[in-house]
């Protein structure tokens, strides 16, 4: 087994990870991580692009578990496929993205994974609250359907590209509300979605004002991932694109402010940036990165937040 090359020198409550490739099967993702120098890791589950999904065997599985303990990565993360609209009004759309998304979760649930992120999905024209209603009926329906798994669907906040939806706390938490199983629910933050929707969280004020208004709208009790991402556009751009940590129009002061912020520890915090050139150098070079801050001074001001 390959050794990683990234000592780990961030804090044990602190868990730093990369979204790894599945390619040749999700067993090889943990030991991709493990290369990186990953605490954790967030995978696809299946092709992120298609919507047939090849069955997982059994000895898959178990090597994906083993390897998973030997990498000493916990814990593991999955996200779904983009093909996936919950709130598609066309019937044939939101019948199929029903179908993947129940074995997205099924999927998860197999390999043990506690964590699927979902982005919420876009009204593609029939308006924010009627597409926010069928987000919920459908996510509220799933979880039904998959009654005794332990996998929560984990609403990732968007950059409020076109007609997505999840731009806004607001409107986490509505879609949290009107599911109304929290047991079975969670939310991931992402930096630069929350950059291009609107949030500015460049300096210790105006991250620490940011994520108290999250906690005053949806709850850090809810937050259950947070993905690392540096943005390639301004400040309420609403456009998705990412770029390496500290190279970017957010800068390196809020990634010191969310990986020194006592209230996020145990958090599993994931990189999704561009995967240039050499990946694993690219990968380690980011959590680099992260850690360096980490082992800087904490965020100025960390207040008390309110129980939910």
């Amino acid at each position: 087994m390959t050794r990683s090359h990234s000592p780990r020198t961030q804090p044990d409550d602190l868990i730093l990870g990369a979204h790894m490739s599945i390619a040749g099967g999700v067993d090889l993702a943990p030991l991709r991580g493990r290369q990186v120098g990953c605490r954790t890791i967030q995978i696809f589950t299946k092709s992120s692009n298609q919507w047939r999904a090849r069955p997982l065997p059994s000895d898959e599985i178990d090597r994906f578990h083993a390897h998973l303990q030997a990498a000493a990565i916990a814990p593991a993360v999955a996200h779904s496929a983009y093909l996936i609209n919950l709130a598609s009004a066309d019937p044939a759309l939101h019948q199929r993205s029903m179908a993947a998304c129940q074995e997205e979760l099924e999927r998860a649930e197999m390999l043990g994974i506690p964590f699927l992120v979902l982005h919420p999905g876009a009204h593609m024209g029939t308006g924010e609250e009627a597409g926010l209603q069928r987000v919920a009926q459908s996510l509220r329906e799933l979880l039904k359907r998959t009654d005794g798994c332990r996998v929560r669907a984990v609403l990732e906040t968007t950059a409020g590209q076109g007609t997505t939806l999840g731009y806004r706390f607001e409107q986490i938490t509505q879609l949290l509300d009107q599911i109304g199983l929290p047991e079975r629910t969670g939310v991931c933050l992402d930096t630069c979605h929350l950059f291009a929707a609107g949030y500015d969280i460049r300096t210790p004020d105006a991250y620490h004002a940011a994520l108290d208004l999250f906690d005053h709208i949806v709850g850090l009790s809810s937050l259950k991932v947070i993905h690392l991402n540096d943005s390639k556009g301004p400040l309420g751009c609403r456009v998705d694109r990412h770029e390496h940590i500290g190279e970017g129009t957010i800068g390196l002061e809020a990634f010191r402010c969310l990986v020194t912020d006592p209230r996020l520890r145990g958090i599993p915090m994931i990189i999704e940036t561009p995967k240039d050139g050499d990946v694993v150098e690219t990968d380690r070079r980011n959590l680099r990165v992260l850690q360096g801050l980490a082992q800087s001074q904490r965020a100025p001001r960390a207040r008390t937040v309110r129980q939910h």
